[in-house]
């Protein structure tokens, strides 16, 4: 599979008839300004049910921006934040607005405008109709677990491969590298995609020498940074995430039959494209070695697609939690690739398709009520506003103590600013899982595992709290300094307890 980028304006954007392409003659800047104000509303209704891995990117946001400090807390060093772009650029909008809640808003506006306008650049080049683009974003917008996503990396890494495409198909090799680097600031993971949109091109290493100059001169001096003074290149969330293997009987290969137990309608709607995608595929290959010039119009979208299931794969060999946002670049490299043979080969059936499958998961949406507590997918025990909350309460009973959380951090770190400790914000935690990372693997594992944590200093040991947060339904601690109620529809009613270290129970192990 290989495709040749065109030279000349796509004949697909320039046939279509006003009835297939109602958006044909609106100027990028239009488009941009329509997508903007859009995703600022939807930004809007959407803000009060981010999820508490989200608040673990605005920790190290607003700590980075006011403190000039990398950690989940002022107190200490850390090196799990997963996307290192993410954070900076939230970053450096919190230093304008004061604000990381407002500046991952602001961000997210700006994921989108990029988004779109790179899904028009390669669509009109690729021979699509000029509503590609915005309802390609409109459905990944309204995506459930997408849309339950916002705030991490997942909406940055869609615009970044909708540019990676851009610049694949226009030959230009150091661009190409450059949006390659930020990839992989974004998430390393995505680097599968990247080298499948850039090995399906015909003369696919053409060029290769400024691609790789502009990859490492964006993506090397950040991982050389972190790797000499944050003590490793990659996150530590690696080593975190790959022990903790499964919920019990549940994993990334399983996870979508979890979230369909709890969230039947949204489950389907979020996993639709990937199911559409592995019946769309096989015929989009056929009809390509039968010579269809439409169909060879779509490989760049194809190849993304494939990068894609191989980025689920991954994920399943790896054996990890099924954390719902990793599912999240599948279903965009799905969704781009359903829309786009949609556009290309039934320009009506395809605008349809994709404004009814936007229309049902905005009414899904809506259904409970507005403004909703909880995002359509979430693993989380309570919302951000009640840990918000119990933060501040958490911070006042506190005074100065160190307190280790009950499992979620990310909106109690950002709503306390106090020492609140557990794997992702104390780093003398993460020595142990290292040496058990090493333990695990196989010779090659061990190794890399070694290079990457080569100044990572092991005789740092876990803080030892003073104070420790515990969940439960079941009989209470004895001696409770506070105690708090705390619900989701994914855990159900339980009771959040603070009390002494000494009067806590023995915690639970991590892997």
């Amino acid at each position: 599979m290989s495709w040749t980028p065109q030279t000349a304006p796509a004949r697909g954007a320039e046939s279509a008839g006003p009835a297939t392409d109602p958006v044909r003659g609106v100027s990028d800047r239009r488009l941009a300004a329509v997508v903007g104000l859009v995703s600022a509303l939807v930004f809007v209704v959407l803000r009060p049910h981010l999820i508490d891995d989200t608040y673990i990117t605005l920790s190290y946001a607003k700590n980075l921006a006011l403190h000039g400090h990398w950690g989940l807390i002022t107190e200490g060093t850390s090196n799990t934040a997963t996307s290192p772009l993410n954070v900076l650029a939230l970053a450096v909008l919190t230093v304008v607005l004061r604000e990381a809640e407002v500046a991952v808003g602001v961000l997210f506006v700006l994921t989108q405008v990029l988004l779109v306008l790179g899904l028009r650049r390669i669509g009109e080049r690729q021979g699509l109709p000029s509503w590609f683009a915005p309802v390609t974003v409109a459905v990944l917008t309204l995506n459930p677990l997408l849309i339950s996503s916002v705030g991490l990396e997942i909406g940055l890494g869609a615009a970044a491969l909708a540019w990676l495409l851009v610049f694949a198909a226009e030959r230009r090799p150091l661009a190409l590298g450059a949006v390659a680097g930020l990839v992989a600031l974004i998430r390393l993971d995505l680097l599968v995609l990247v080298a499948v949109v850039v090995l399906a091109r015909r003369g696919a290493f053409a060029g290769a020498l400024r691609t790789v100059a502009g990859f490492l001169g964006v993506a090397l001096p950040w991982f050389l940074f972190s790797w000499l003074a944050l003590g490793s290149a990659v996150p530590d969330t690696l080593v975190i995430k790959t022990l903790q293997r499964s919920w019990g009987e549940w994993s990334f290969t399983n996870g979508a039959a979890l979230y369909w137990q709890h969230f039947p309608l949204e489950t389907v709607l979020s996993f639709l494209p990937l199911l559409l995608a592995a019946v769309a595929g096989p015929i989009w290959l056929v009809r390509l070695l039968h010579g269809s010039v439409a169909d060879r119009e779509l490989v760049p979208f194809a190849a993304l697609a494939v990068g894609g299931a191989l980025h689920f794969l991954a994920y399943v060999w790896l054996d990890v939690p099924p954390y719902h946002w990793y599912y999240g670049p599948s279903i965009i490299a799905a969704t781009v690739f359903l829309l786009a043979w949609g556009a290309r080969l039934r320009a009506r059936v395809g605008i349809a398709a994709g404004l009814v499958l936007a229309t049902v998961s905005a009414l899904a949406y809506a259904a409970p009520g507005l403004p909703r507590d909880f995002s359509p997918i979430t693993s989380n025990h309570a919302t951000s506003e009640r840990y918000s909350e119990i933060g501040q309460d958490l911070g006042r009973i506190a005074q100065g103590r160190t307190v280790h959380s009950a499992g979620e951090i990310g909106a109690l770190a950002y709503s306390c600013d106090c020492a609140i400790v557990d794997l992702f914000s104390d780093r003398g935690a993460v020595a142990p899982a290292i040496e058990e990372s090493e333990r695990r693997s196989g010779t090659v594992g061990r190794a890399l595992t070694e290079a990457n944590f080569q100044f990572f200093d092991r005789n740092q040991r876990p803080v030892a709290p003073e104070l420790v947060l515990e969940v439960t339904t079941g009989v209470p601690p004895a001696k409770a300094l506070a105690t708090w109620t705390i619900h989701s529809p994914w855990a159900g009613t339980q009771q959040l307890y603070l009390v002494n270290a000494a009067d806590a129970r023995p915690p639970k192990r991590m892997w």
